[in-house]
């Protein structure tokens, strides 16, 4: 084998140094522009008829590796005339690794949402559709908008899919060459098909193949397969959205005794006693009756409703109460909409409308606050984001934060990260990380801190791991007469107009992880000239890759910018550990007489960081294990493994 053809193994195999991978892509993407100066002086005419034929030449059977330096070429051109701008050499080395099935890691302000009209351009020539999927429906929608027109002027239709879509309309929308959408949309849509297909299989016949053909006298799937797919802030979709699989619920009317269940569970955990009656596990979030506390539950009086239900289902939903009551509180995890429990997404601060936890959680909540009790769902179909995601042919994807979760996604999805350079150099600061006894000492700093700044005519950002939080540290604010803005799960409707705000002189931001994705703050030039954006992190996250996300909203494309953590003994992050060793902690720590403690105490911060990491891995780890054994058990049966209904 001579020495090119071992480099061409290596390339199609995937065991080409990253060094030298990105010497290939660098070279190539000189090609791409000296080729695309080229064609600056071609008419509308000629642009499109050249953007058809490299359409016509792949749909001949021509390799896409060879059409990819034309492709990338025309979609830079596109761009040009259509946006005004054009890509750089870094975004097209970024979108050949992603062409070529790679999670290319660029830093935040890069320009991910245009690197990716190239791959999925070259992708979509095939005729078997190309999904860009983003994190929520306003990115999808905007970026359905303002790529579209590059993609229009070379021959390709576009779509987007929104959740208020009915049927028809999604259909068509999936029948465009790209279509962008959320991989909450799409992986309901794959659910409501295989429903529409019903549950059995012919035999001999795979459920793939049962899915892609059309049902006679049954609605026609709204998705016409799954060639490839191109993942934004993909470390956020596959790795922390994947701990939650998607399920279609069916509703169960709750009866009387249902609804009593609900309510004296909830009423009897505060006649018992931790310890003693039950276990409570934090870093599971998890309680469980003892030996005992199963006795007393037993003997306590009772509704004369309750005499119907059987004792090992009241223990589970006393559990489930004590869950609730522990693990689960207003304003971080989920909030009070119209009377109603609406979940908050950890990752992104999000709310999550029309979901809910599982298997009795969800009304004992609501139980815990005193709202109505929702009907409870069973499933009639499921599956896991890794599942979902495992079935497209090709899977591409983009971030600022992967490489902290680059085995995970080599193991699960078959995806290898590679970091790109930046355009320009990044001078971002980061200041000594502060630490405090007490929340309220630092809160103080903060706020300190904010006033400062502000009075030099920095632009602040301060990120909040929950609502809860954000109120609190706005309040705070409020009391020195300090103008601010709030983004939270409460205010997500106005999100784009304060983010696009951010960046003015003194203007003060306060926002759960929602500001950390898909968004970008433009700085005032007299920002960028008193040192531009600094990002005030109010606690570690659960995840490292939350704080690089947050941290990475300053200093972007070459501007200046500053960060700092300000962390307490108080923080959310240490709930998750028993409280006897977080009291221990705080009694044994010496602080100044502001009760700032030494950095030594950081270790025990990041220690348990690490630990929740961990966990989260874990979690994933086990729920594709079961997903897997299920998929087994299910088509061995002859029934599709995504649903959980039989033939009637």
């Amino acid at each position: 084998m001579s020495f090119s053809q071992v480099i061409q193994h290596q390339i199609r195999t995937g065991f080409l140094p990253a060094a030298a991978r990105r010497s290939r892509w660098r070279a190539m993407a000189r090609q791409v522009i000296a080729r695309s100066s080229e064609l600056n002086s071609l008419s509308e005419a000629d642009f499109l008829a050249l953007g058809r034929k490299v359409r016509w030449d792949c749909r001949a059977g021509q390799p896409m590796d060879k059409l990819l330096i034309e492709a990338y070429a025309l979609v830079r051109e596109s761009a040009r005339r259509v946006l005004g701008y054009q890509h750089f050499e870094v975004q097209i080395m970024g979108a050949i690794a992603m062409y070529e099935g790679h999670i290319a890691e660029m830093q935040t302000g890069e320009g991910k949402t245009l690197t990716a009209t190239m791959p999925s351009f070259l992708r979509a020539l095939s005729g078997r559709g190309c999904h860009v999927v983003t994190v929520n429906d306003y990115l999808a929608g905007r970026d359905a908008e303002t790529m579209g027109p590059v993609h229009h002027a070379l021959g390709l239709t576009v779509g987007r899919i929104l959740e208020e879509m009915e049927p028809d309309e999604r259909r068509e929308n999936y029948a465009a060459d790209i279509t962008y959408g959320t991989s909450k949309e799409m992986g309901f849509d794959f659910l409501r098909d295989r429903l529409r297909m019903g549950a059995s299989l012919d035999e001999g016949e795979s459920h793939t193949r049962k899915f892609l053909r059309r049902p006679d006298g049954n609605e026609e799937p709204v998705q016409r397969g799954h060639h490839f797919a191109l993942i934004d802030e993909a470390d956020s979709i596959l790795i922390d959205e994947a701990r939650t699989p998607l399920i279609i619920g069916l509703t169960q009317p709750n009866d009387p005794a249902t609804v009593n269940l609900f309510r004296w569970s909830n009423r009897i955990t505060r006649r018992l006693e931790r310890g003693r009656d039950y276990v409570y596990e934090p870093e599971r979030r998890n309680a469980w009756l003892t030996d005992d506390g199963c006795r007393r539950v037993v003997l306590m009086s009772k509704p004369t409703l309750l005499s119907s239900v059987d004792t090992e289902r009241i223990y589970s939903q006393v559990e489930k109460a004590l869950t609730a009551a522990h693990a689960f509180e207003r304003d971080r995890d989920y909030v009070i909409v119209d009377n109603k429990v609406v979940i908050v997404d950890e990752g992104t601060g999000r709310v999550m409308d029309g979901r809910k936890w599982q298997d009795g959680l969800h009304q004992a909540i609501e139980a815990k606050e005193l709202v109505p009790i929702t009907a409870a769902t069973g499933e009639a179909a499921r599956i896991t984001v890794q599942s979902f995601f495992r079935q497209y042919t090709h899977l591409a994807g983009m971030t600022g934060t992967a490489t902290q979760a680059a085995s995970e996604l080599r193991k699960t999805y078959r995806l290898k990260v590679t970091r790109i350079p930046t355009n320009r150099l990044c001078i971002r600061r980061g200041l000594t990380t502060r630490i405090f006894r007490t929340q309220e000492a630092k809160q103080k700093a903060i706020v300190q801190q904010i006033e400062e700044l502000a009075a030099k005519g920095r632009a602040i950002l301060v990120g909040t791991p929950s609502v809860e939080a954000s109120e609190s540290l706005a309040a705070a604010l409020e009391e020195r007469r300090i103008p601010h803005q709030v983004l939270n799960a409460r205010h997500h409707e106005q999100e784009a107009e304060i983010v696009g705000r951010a960046g003015q002189p003194g203007r003060v931001t306060i926002a759960t992880n929602m500001a950390g994705r898909g968004t970008d703050i433009l700085l005032d030039e007299s920002v960028r000239n008193a040192g531009g954006l600094h990002v005030i992190a109010t606690e570690l996250h659960s995840s490292k890759r939350i704080d690089r996300q947050l941290v990475g909203r300053s200093a972007r494309q070459g501007d200046p910018g500053s960060f700092q953590f300000f962390l307490s003994l108080e923080d959310e992050l240490l709930r998750s550990r028993e409280p006897r060793e977080v009291a221990r902690k705080r009694k044994l720590a010496i602080g100044d007489r502001k009760g700032e403690l030494p950095r030594t105490a950081l270790r025990y911060f990041q220690r348990v960081q690490r630990f929740l990491e961990k966990t989260h891995r874990k979690q994933r780890k086990h729920l594709l294990k079961q997903e897997r054994h299920r998929l087994e058990q299910y088509e061995n049966m002859g029934l599709d493994p995504y649903l959980e209904l039989t033939d009637s």
